[in-house]
């Protein structure tokens, strides 16, 4: 069985610490606790592991938050994984910070990458886990807020809550996405 988790966020040092990178953030956690390294490939930075007998293949797009779909369809056709196998992991605005849901299929919420993702698959049908960022901003400052970095009570807690989202992730790959959804979704 192959999977295909696609962390959202943007290339370069620039946003490296950004609330909108918060899906690379994670690919990279679960990456390194399975002992991969991503490397330059096409559309993305690339990462497989082995978890359970699973094969999973860890992406993040390199093609800026905009344009994932192309990253995801690549990928997911390049490793012949179906859609049902496919787990995007993203930043929310709707939810506060560290607040984790996952679902199989739903709008795109505003979110470009989450936009252009379904606009490329022609299909909202797919899982995403949404990594609550919160929404502390004053109207109109929605881009510097998602493109800011943590504050320091944030990044204190991403230790734990990066623990649990690698949580949704395994059962994911392993139970299936109602298991995982029952399991932690809420925690």
């Amino acid at each position: 069985m192959k999977y295909l988790i696609v962390g959202l966020g943007n290339p370069g040092t620039k946003y490296e610490n950004t609330r909108h990178n918060i899906g690379f953030k994670l690919v990279e956690s679960f990456a390194k606790e399975h002992e991969g390294e991503f490397s330059e490939d096409k559309h993305a930075e690339v990462s497989k592991v082995k978890f359970k007998g699973r094969t999973i293949i860890l992406i993040k797009p390199t093609t800026f938050m905009n344009l994932s779909g192309k990253a995801v369809n690549y990928w997911m056709q390049q490793e012949k994984i179906p859609l049902e196998n496919i787990l995007v992991v993203t930043d929310d605005i709707a939810l506060p910070f560290g607040k984790l849901r996952m679902k199989g299929k739903g709008s795109d919420g505003g979110h470009n990458g989450l936009k252009d993702i379904q606009a490329t698959l022609n299909s909202p049908n797919y899982a995403r886990l949404r990594f609550g960022v919160g929404s502390e901003f004053n109207p109109g400052r929605q881009v510097n807020y998602v493109l800011g970095e943590w504050h320091k009570d944030e990044d204190a807690a991403m230790g734990e809550r990066i623990m649990v989202s690698k949580s949704f992730i395994k059962d994911f790959t392993t139970i299936g996405l109602n298991r995982a959804m029952s399991n932690w979704n809420n925690k």
